[in-house]
């Protein structure tokens, strides 16, 4: 069966309640954890038919926002989601104060009850109106990003198509289509300001209905992260500003103003990286899903399987069309053990690297299928290292996909994966002052982020975009806006991904068979234990991003310079 033939029922509220209340009776009543395990299963094949139904709604919603059918349906989800959340957090709590707590924890290992005691920490039924309204704001800013029509070079083009542009070997071009995309947010300035105004008020509201000291606290329990807390990625925030910006601006920004023969870079340059021309895939998007298809055929016998599963039931939309909501994700369809791919090729290098890296989170959500769907996905820093690894991992193919353009795509992929690092630091630093200052305005927030952005991206002149310079960059952020305090989790992960990079340019084999094992343990383990019992480097440990980063840093010093 393809994607587009599963079947879509509105979920019936009523009996999934029923249902519901109906095993936490089985539940509470069982005379032994035997039985008690045997509603569990019960309980997980009921909710990951309703999680199927949710996630055929927001793929179907994200891929056309304009079908009306899918708006509706998306709304009314918007409702009742809190709902399912309460139900799912009633069923948690009882497993959690089970008269056979240690015989179940024997069964299904401690952390899923560590989530669970955080999970009936960060919900209480007061806060459902709260919940359903941020649903209603993340509908809106994601309705309102795939709104844009910009016209440009004679046709009329979305945001994801734009960012095509960034990367145009001619500096007016990239000028003036970065001047064009500002003018559409500065279009929206008011309606951007709005939302996230609301959004931060209604966030704020949760925390304190829930009783925690502000917004932040409530959203790393929410996250699980059961073995770190905000001290804990101040320090890694700090790491990058000590060991990564310095080597940014020195030498990263001075090799492309070297190549470019551009002294004075301004913001739209800083997409481009050679003067001929950024590496672009040689194919178009069925091309490319076919060299992407040989890798994995090359890879392992577990991916060729997986990537071919993929394809025959057409789950991977990966065109940029009008109506379609920007950006790429991977969600997981269970009543199918179905992975799904959603992207925005525009033709450029960042179409490959997303093909990669929702292929890494596809493939490790295949992988572990069969674990409690608790274990199924780890937490979001530890999947980010699944997909960032993933990317690298494809360097030994990556020639198929680039063929004359592969040394410049490898410099660029690297170098970029660096320059992120201080951008994702600053988006995490940017969240924590909002919501430790809640009574910010949106004049002041903007001020907040200019100030920080000359911190973490000091190199970053706006001086020919005055819209920019105000600090509003942060309006394209999706993050901000859709997840909050998730973007840090990409810095986390690639950090630990370089370590996948170093080991598999000395020893790929061992490095596929580290991969794998911890694509195997799911959400079995919390981010820290996934790291180490992968035997990689502790992130918040002192003096880790210098030890990290220095591979990383010889080979970009001594690429050849003649890559133009």
């Amino acid at each position: 069966m393809k994607f587009q033939d599963y079947p879509y029922v509105r979920p019936d509220m009523d009996e999934f309640k029923k249902q519901t209340l109906d095993l936490l009776a089985q539940f509470n009543n069982a005379k032994s954890s035997a039985e008690q395990l045997e509603v569990i299963k019960a309980y997980n094949k009921m909710f990951d038919h309703i999680d199927s139904t949710l996630q055929l709604v927001y793929v179907r919603h994200s891929l056309n926002t304009t079908d009306e059918f899918y708006a509706a349906e998306r709304d009314f989800l918007d409702q009742v989601e809190p709902e399912i959340q309460g139900l799912a957090v009633e069923f948690s709590k009882a497993v959690l104060y089970s008269k056979f707590k240690p015989e179940l924890e024997k069964a299904l290992g401690s952390l899923i009850f560590k989530q669970y005691e955080l999970a009936e920490k960060t919900f209480k039924e007061e806060i459902i109106p709260l919940l359903q309204e941020e649903n209603k704001l993340i509908t809106q800013y994601g309705k309102l990003a795939s709104s844009a029509k910009i016209e440009f070079d004679g046709k009329v083009r979305n945001l994801p198509q734009m960012r095509a542009y960034n990367s145009n070997i001619d500096r007016a071009v990239r000028k003036r289509a970065a001047l064009a995309v500002s003018n559409w947010y500065s279009e929206h300035e008011a309606e951007y300001d709005e939302i996230y105004d609301n959004m931060v008020k209604v966030r704020h509201q949760i925390a304190k209905t829930l009783g925690y000291p502000s917004y932040i606290e409530y959203m790393y329990d929410s996250y699980r992260r059961v073995d770190y807390n905000r001290n804990d990625v101040k320090v890694f925030r700090d790491e990058i500003l000590k060991e990564v910006v310095p080597f940014a601006k020195d030498v990263l920004m001075k090799h492309r103003s070297e190549t470019l023969g551009i002294k004075d870079l301004k913001s739209h340059d800083l997409g481009l990286t050679f003067l001929s021309g950024n590496a672009t895939p040689k194919g178009d998007r069925a091309w490319q899903v076919d060299k992407a298809m040989k890798m994995y055929d090359a890879m392992s016998p577990e991916t060729s399987e997986f990537f071919r599963f993929m394809v025959e039931r057409d789950l991977l939309d990966l065109d940029a069309k009008q109506g379609k909501e920007g950006g790429g994700y991977c969600t997981y369809i269970p009543d199918y053990e179905s992975p799904f791919i959603f992207a925005n090729f525009n033709g450029t290098s960042a179409d490959v690297d997303v093909l990669t890296h929702e292929a890494g989170h596809a493939f490790q959500i295949y992988t572990s299928r069969n674990n409690l769907p608790e274990l199924r996905w780890p937490t979001m820093e530890a999947a980010e290292i699944h997909s960032m690894s993933m990317e690298f991992l494809a360097w030994r193919w990556i020639h198929e996909f680039f063929e004359e353009d592969t040394a410049k795509y490898k410099y660029a992929h690297l170098a970029d994966g660096v320059e992120i690092l201080p951008y994702i630091a600053l988006v995490d630093h940017f969240q924590h002052e909002v919501f430790e200052n809640i009574d910010m305005t949106p004049q002041d927030r903007k001020a907040l982020w200019r100030k920080l952005e000359k911190q973490y991206l000091p190199w970053k002149d706006y001086s020919e975009d005055q819209f920019l310079d105000k600090g509003t960059y942060w309006f394209r952020q999706g993050h901000i806006f859709q997840n909050p305090f998730y973007y840090i989790d990409y810095a986390l992960a690639q950090t630990i991904a370089f370590q996948f990079w170093v080991l598999s340019q000395n020893d790929f084999d061992k490095a596929w068979e580290k991969y794998l094992a911890l694509c195997k343990l799911g959400g079995s383990k919390s981010f820290v234990d996934l790291v180490l019992s992968a035997k990689l480097d502790n992130p918040f440990k002192e003096g880790f991003m210098k030890k990290t980063m220095e591979p990383i840093k010889n080979y970009l010093k001594n690429v050849d310079k003649s890559i133009k």
